[in-house]
C-alpha cells in the first residue's frame, strides 16, 4: 500500500515539475493568442472563407493560426465558418492551423523536447493543409458537402467566445482599460476551455513515465527495416492519441515522455498532429455534420497526419535534422531551480494574475455557459430584479427559453 501511494506521489510530482518547466510559455502562448483574438479585426473573414481555391485556404490558415489553440474550440469555429458558407477545405484549414500553428504549441514544444519539434510541426502543419486540400475530393463529395452544410442548419450554433477587434489606433489598445479586458476575457476563456485537458496530460505524462522503456520499445518498431518501422510508429502513434482523449497543448507532455521511450520522430508528430481525431471530437462530428461526412473527413485527417509525419520525418532526416540524443525522464520532468525558469515563472504568475483580475473586477459569469463576461459589452437581460448577462444570443435565448419551461411546469403544477 505505501509502495502503491509512493508510486503516486511521484507521479504527481513528475506532473507537476514538467508543468513548472512550461508554465511561463503557456501563460505567454495564451496571452498572445488573447491579444490577437481581442485586436485583429475579423469583419468580413466569412465572406473571404467562401468559395474554393488558394485564397480562402490561405485566409483560414492564417486565422487559424491567430486564434485559440483549444481543439474543441478550433472543431466549433470551423463548423460555424462552414455553416455560413465557408467551404469544407476552408473550415479544415482553420482547424488544422488552429492546433498545429499557434503560438503556445510551439513554444511547449520547444521547452519539452526542443526546437526540431517545433519546426517539424509548423512545417507538418502547413503540408497537413496542403493534401487536405488536394485529397478533400477523393474523400468528400460535392453533393456529401452540400449536405454535410444542410445537416449544421439544424444544429445549434452553440456558444464561442468571439474576437472583440476594438476599432482604436494601437497606441490608444495599449492605454486603454476596456482594450484589455478584452484581451483578458479571451485569456480567461482560453484558460476556460483548455485548463483540464492541460491538466490531464500533465498527469498522464507522469504516470506514463513511471513505466519503463521496456514498455515503448514493444510498442514502437525499432530494429524493423527503416521503412517498415517508420509506417508503424506513424500509425502507432495516433492510435494512442486517439485512446489516450487528450487534445491541443495537452498532448506535448506525453509526447514527450512517448519521444523519451523510444517512439520514432515521425511518430511523435503524428501523436501530435492527430488532436483532432479523438474520439470526443469525431463524436462532435458526428452531431455537426452527420455520420458519413463525420467518417470520411476523420479518415482524411487520419490520412493527411500519416502522410505529413512520414514527409517531416523523411525531411528531417536527410537535413540531419533528427535529434540524435533523447532526453531522460529527468531531463523531461526537470526540477525547481534558482535559474531564469524561476523568474519567468514569477513573471508569468503576476501576468496570469492581472488579466484574470481584470476579468474579476470587470467580469459577470454567463448563466448558462459559465463563461466570464465583461459586464459593459455582455448581452444583458432584467429579470426579477436583477441584471444577467451573457457571452452570445444563443445563451440569452437558452436562458429565455429555460425561464419560459419553468413557468410553464409551475404554472401546471399549481393548476
Amino acid at each position: 500500500m505505501s509502495d502503491a501511494a509512493s508510486q503516486i506521489g511521484t507521479a504527481l510530482q513528475d506532473a507537476f515539475l514538467m508543468a513548472w518547466e512550461v508554465w511561463w510559455a503557456l501563460v505567454l502562448g495564451f496571452a498572445i493568442s488573447a491579444i490577437v483574438q481581442a485586436w485583429v479585426p475579423r469583419r468580413r473573414i466569412e465572406t473571404a472563407l467562401s468559395g474554393n481555391g488558394p485564397r480562402p485556404l490561405l485566409w483560414a490558415t492564417g486565422l487559424g493560426a491567430a486564434s485559440s489553440s483549444c481543439s474543441y474550440a478550433a472543431v466549433a469555429i470551423g463548423k460555424s465558418l462552414f455553416q455560413k458558407g465557408a467551404s469544407a477545405s476552408a473550415a479544415l484549414a482553420f482547424q488544422f492551423a488552429s492546433t498545429n500553428l499557434v503560438w503556445e504549441l510551439g513554444l511547449v514544444l520547444w521547452i519539452l523536447i526542443g526546437w526540431q519539434f517545433t519546426v517539424a510541426e509548423y512545417v507538418g502543419g502547413i503540408v497537413m493543409i496542403a493534401l487536405m486540400a488536394l485529397l478533400l475530393r477523393t474523400f468528400v463529395s460535392p453533393r456529401l458537402e452540400e449536405a454535410a452544410r444542410r445537416h449544421t442548419q439544424d444544429v445549434d450554433a452553440g456558444h464561442m467566445h468571439q474576437a472583440v477587434g476594438e476599432e482604436l489606433p494601437l497606441r490608444e489598445r495599449l492605454t486603454s482599460v476596456s482594450a484589455w479586458s478584452d484581451v483578458a476575457h479571451n485569456f480567461r476563456a482560453d484558460w476556460q476551455m483548455l485548463w483540464k485537458e492541460i491538466t490531464i496530460g500533465f498527469l498522464l505524462a507522469g504516470f506514463v513515465g513511471l513505466l519503463g522503456n521496456d514498455v515503448f520499445n514493444a510498442l514502437f518498431l525499432s530494429d524493423a527495416p527503416g521503412p517498415v518501422a517508420a509506417v508503424e510508429n506513424v500509425i502507432a502513434g495516433p492510435l494512442i492519441a486517439v485512446l489516450s482523449f487528450v487534445c491541443s497543448v495537452g498532448n506535448v507532455p506525453l509526447a514527450a515522455v512517448l519521444w523519451s521511450g523510444g517512439i520514432s520522430f515521425g511518430g511523435a508528430m503524428a501523436f501530435i498532429f492527430a488532436d483532432l481525431i479523438v474520439l470526443p471530437i469525431v463524436a462532435i462530428y458526428r452531431k455537426y455534420y452527420g455520420w458519413a461526412f463525420a467518417l470520411r473527413i476523420t479518415a482524411l485527417m487520419l490520412v493527411t497526419m500519416a502522410i505529413a509525419a512520414l514527409a517531416v520525418d523523411g525531411l528531417f532526416t536527410v537535413l540531419g535534422l533528427v535529434p540524435d540524443a533523447r532526453p531522460t525522464r529527468d531531463d523531461i520532468f526537470g526540477s525547481i531551480q534558482l535559474d531564469y525558469k524561476l523568474a519567468l515563472n514569477v513573471v508569468a504568475t503576476v501576468v496570469f494574475a492581472a488579466l484574470i483580475g481584470l476579468t474579476m473586477r470587470r467580469g459577470a459569469t454567463d448563466p448558462v455557459c459559465g463563461m466570464t463576461v465583461d459586464r459593459a459589452k455582455a448581452l444583458k437581460l432584467e429579470h426579477d430584479g436583477r441584471t444577467s448577462y451573457f457571452c452570445s444570443e444563443h445563451c440569452l435565448r437558452r436562458f429565455q427559453a429555460e425561464r419560459a419551461d419553468a413557468g410553464s411546469q409551475s404554472v401546471r403544477a399549481s393548476a
